[in-house]
């Protein structure tokens, strides 16, 4: 999973609702609606999210969001979500939620209909992200 598509869903899940994360995810979602639009397909699949956080289907939907904008050439919004993932990472137990985080959206890329299209994954370091 891409990094910006992992720190939504990690900035999402409340498991580590600290104010850096808060601030972090924050952070995020403003950049993401300033530049694609609050009523963009990206931030409404984010939103939608929001009111379903345990939904890997809506998690596979914002992954194929993030993709469909573009938003992983921009280098404003990959940093703000490396740094959330970050700051998640240092909270204890952020890095084996990340990992399964990561796992569950990509089983639930791959379910489903039977058909999928996964492309551009690139994973480095110990975050997977």
């Amino acid at each position: 999973m891409d990094p910006i598509t992992s720190a939504i869903v990690l900035g999402i899940a409340g498991n580590f609702a600290t104010d850096a994360v808060k601030a972090g995810y924050k952070a995020l979602k403003d950049v993401l609606g300033k530049k694609y639009g609050e009523d963009s397909d990206l931030v409404e699949a984010v939103n939608k999210l929001e009111q379903k956080p345990n939904s890997e289907a809506r998690k596979a939907t914002v992954q194929e969001e993030v993709e469909s904008a573009k938003a992983l050439h921009d280098s404003e919004i990959v940093q703000l979500a490396q740094q959330l993932l970050h700051v998640v990472k240092e909270q204890p137990g952020g890095q084996q939620f990340i990992t399964q985080t990561i796992s569950n959206v990509r089983y639930a890329a791959t379910s489903g209909t039977g058909k999928a299209s996964i492309s551009n994954i690139n994973e480095h370091g110990q975050s997977q992200a």
